[in-house]
């Protein structure tokens, strides 16, 4: 199988999900700025024209970064990033989409709203994009507030999908540019810890 990928939030979960996993598989780059997606033969693979897209041995293609992430867990289940048994798999779940929805979310929004890379998208709105800043900036404090009990990581003690979600998140306020305000001492103590990790990559600057 082969990874079609680029520098972007989702495609950051599932280089990360790999690293983690301590596995390589080939990648194909694909050039995001430079409108790749949107064209053929992209296309072909994806026709939301988006990465990352997991071309398998069969020809058979999977897109969205968590189904990716799920099906590469089945083939390498350890280290178990989805939890372990029934509650275990259930709490991270919660989080991953505690994270995905009210904390990246908001993020994405803005990104949606005040970059010109998004202006064939569809129409823009400034109004929205400040009201999602405010919304982001809420999430953040419910998010400290939750991890201020003093765990390590966003489900519990251990690493797992939900601060993927989480490092996809920083990855999208690098370039916004959205700082993470320091009196949010464990989210600021999580982001720290996230971004030493050595799957955090190399960001332009």
């Amino acid at each position: 199988m082969k990874l079609h990928n680029g520098l972007s939030p989702n495609g950051l979960r599932v280089t990360v999900f790999l690293a983690e996993k301590g596995l390589e598989i080939p990648v194909v780059p694909v050039d995001i700025l430079g409108g790749e997606p949107r064209r053929e033969p992209f296309l072909s693979l994806n026709p939301l024209g988006e990465v990352p897209v997991l071309e398998l041995d069969d020809g058979s293609v999977l897109t969205e970064s968590v189904a990716i992430c799920r099906y590469i867990e089945g083939l390498f289940p350890d280290p178990p990033l989805f939890g372990m048994g029934a509650k275990g798999q259930a709490v991270v779940e919660m989080w991953n989409r505690r994270l995905e929805q009210r904390v990246h979310g908001p993020l994405s929004d803005v990104a949606r709203h005040e970059f010109a890379f998004f202006k064939e998208r569809g129409p823009q709105f400034a109004d929205f994009a400040r009201a999602r800043r405010s919304d982001y900036r809420a999430a953040l404090g419910w998010l400290d507030r939750e991890m201020s009990d003093g765990r390590s990581f966003v489900a519990g003690d251990a690493f797992s999908v939900a601060d993927i979600t989480g490092m996809a998140m920083l990855l999208l306020a690098h370039f916004v540019p959205v700082v993470l305000p320091e009196e949010l001492k464990a989210v600021k103590r999580w982001e720290s810890a996230m971004k030493a990790r050595p799957s955090w990559p190399k960001l332009p600057q």
